[in-house]
C-alpha cells in the first residue's frame, strides 16, 4: 500500500509539473513574439536611417579619387574652437583643421566647388558653430558624428552636395 501511495504522489507531481511547464511555455511564447516584433521594428528603423544617411551623403562611394578635390579649412594652420562645458566644469578647446572632399564632376562644381577658398570665412563659421555645440567627451567618443554634422551644415549653407565628405585632421584636445 505504501508503494502505491508513493507512486500516486509521484504521478500527481508529474502532472502538476507538466501543467506548470505548459503554462510557462505559453506565457514565454507570447512574450517572445512581442519582443521579436519590437526588435523587427527597431531593425527596420535602423535600416531606414542608414539608407537616408547614404542618400544625404551624396553616395560618396560613387565619387572616384580622381574626381575628388580636397579643400582645407583653414587654408594654413588650424582653428582653436572653445567647446561646450563638460561634466568636469572646465573650459576645453579643440584645435582642428577640416578637409572637405569636393566632387569635381558635380553639377555645382563650377559655381560653388571651384570657389570654396573664397568662402573660407563662411565655412569656418559653420564649422565653429557646429563644433562649439559639443563637449570634449562627445567629440572624443564620436568624432564621426560631429564630422557628419559639419558636412550637413556646410551642405545646407551652400545648398548643394558638391562637398560630400568632411574630415578632421590635426586634432588636439585641450
Amino acid at each position: 500500500m505504501k508503494k502505491n501511495l508513493i507512486s500516486i504522489i509521484i504521478l500527481a507531481l508529474l502532472v502538476v509539473n507538466m501543467v506548470i511547464s505548459a503554462i510557462t511555455m505559453f506565457s514565454v511564447t507570447s512574450t517572445n513574439k512581442k519582443t521579436a516584433a519590437v526588435v523587427t521594428k527597431i531593425a527596420e528603423m535602423v535600416d531606414l536611417e542608414l539608407a537616408s544617411t547614404k542618400e544625404a551623403e551624396g553616395a560618396d562611394e560613387e565619387v572616384s579619387l580622381t574626381d575628388t578635390i580636397s579643400v582645407d579649412i583653414p587654408n594654413e594652420g588650424t582653428m582653436n574652437i572653445p567647446l561646450k562645458m563638460g561634466e568636469d566644469g572646465k573650459q576645453h578647446y579643440l584645435q582642428v583643421a577640416v578637409t572637405f572632399s569636393v566632387n569635381s564632376k558635380h553639377d555645382d562644381y563650377e559655381a560653388i566647388g571651384a570657389t570654396l577658398a573664397d568662402r573660407e570665412s563662411l565655412l569656418r563659421s559653420e564649422i565653429i558653430s557646429v563644433v562649439q555645440a559639443h563637449t570634449l567627451e562627445e567629440i572624443q567618443a564620436s568624432p564621426e558624428t560631429v564630422q557628419e554634422e559639419v558636412l550637413q551644415a556646410v551642405q545646407k549653407l551652400l545648398n548643394s552636395t558638391v562637398i560630400y565628405k568632411a574630415s578632421f585632421r590635426d586634432l588636439v584636445y585641450a
